[in-house]
């Protein structure tokens, strides 16, 4: 003998399936899973009035030249102190330079005494001696400083290193040439600090033609 079908309360078809403890919203949709809350209302925002634009403004301007008052101050400053600090540079280097010209002056003045302190005769062996040791040491010195001369005898001539003074014949030298060196040029490194005073050669002497007499 056949049982009959169990019917069971939350068939679907019957309607009566919901579940007595699910709680009922006002509208709903808020009730279900994963349904999106309504957006919030944004407040409307007024719109400024024109004492409040102009009161903006002037904040804005107040601040942007507050700014630049500051920056020109501090520029000011920098160049008050870039410019003594290039004082104070030039000034050591030049209290260097004369300290070490003071030297060779000292090494001058002994010698200058130990002659006048003599029963008057001068030893010219020994004074020669002593300008060339001075000589040499006023040399080492300015080679600390990269200052050195150049030799221009022999060289064409060159107007941006030499200054001609004269022209002079001469049998060895061609024209255009540095025949004799008057003065010394110098460089500072590869600066030119003095150009060299120089003779420049016009060549070799003509030679004069035969007389045709006799």
């Amino acid at each position: 003998m056949k049982r009959p079908k169990n019917v069971t309360t939350n068939d679907s078809s019957n309607g009566t399936g919901a579940r007595a403890d699910a709680p009922v919203g006002g509208d709903g949709a808020a009730d279900v899973p994963g349904a999106e809350a309504p957006a919030a209302v944004a407040p409307e925002l007024t719109e400024a009035t024109p004492e409040e634009r102009l009161a903006a403004l002037a904040a804005e301007r107040d601040e942007a030249r507050d700014r630049m008052l500051r920056i020109a101050a501090d520029f000011e400053n920098f160049k008050k102190r870039s410019r003594k600090e290039q004082t104070d540079a030039v000034a050591e280097a030049r209290e260097r330079v004369l300290k070490e010209m003071l030297e060779v002056v000292d090494y001058l003045e002994r010698a200058v005494g130990m002659q006048a302190g003599g029963n008057g005769a001068v030893d010219g062996a020994a004074v020669l001696k002593g300008v060339d040791l001075v000589l040499r040491l006023l040399k080492q010195k300015l080679e600390r400083y990269e200052v050195r001369a150049f030799d221009s005898a022999g060289q064409p001539f060159d107007p941006r290193v030499h200054e001609a003074i004269s022209r002079m014949e001469h049998p060895e030298i061609p024209a255009g040439s540095v025949a004799a060196e008057l003065q010394k040029g110098y460089r500072v490194g590869e600066r030119l600090l003095r150009p060299a005073m120089v003779s420049v050669s016009s060549g070799a002497a003509k030679a004069e033609p035969p007389s045709s007499e006799g």
